[in-house]
């Protein structure tokens, strides 16, 4: 079972004093229907190529639209010695519907 965090979870680990940093792994004509300010976008295909520039030891959260993309880059990077990544239950539309209700779904 992989790690994961809720919506409502990760609203609060982002205002607390060590917030995890969020990564986007959705295509980029995803981004303009709904995103989550202050995340890093890197679609899940480029994922493989861009892990040298993160620290394994660093806290990140892995979100896509609904969570199956996210838990595929959240299984990756703990394969590839991440030791503190979670995915998203639910996505950017489960924040939509538990956070921010004025942020679309699709």
């Amino acid at each position: 079972m992989l790690p994961s965090i809720t919506p409502t979870e990760l609203h609060d680990e982002l205002l607390g004093p060590t917030p995890p940093t969020v990564i986007d792994v959705r295509e980029s004509h995803e981004l303009a229907i709904s995103s989550l300010e202050g995340s890093i976008h890197i679609p899940l295909s480029e994922l493989t190529g861009k892990l040298g520039g993160l620290h394994k030891d660093d806290k990140f959260v892995i979100l896509c639209r609904v969570g199956g993309r996210s838990a595929q880059a959240t299984a990756y990077m703990m394969q590839r010695g991440f030791t503190n990544v979670r995915n998203l239950t639910d996505g950017i539309n489960g924040w939509a519907r538990t956070v921010d209700r004025s942020m679309s779904e699709y």
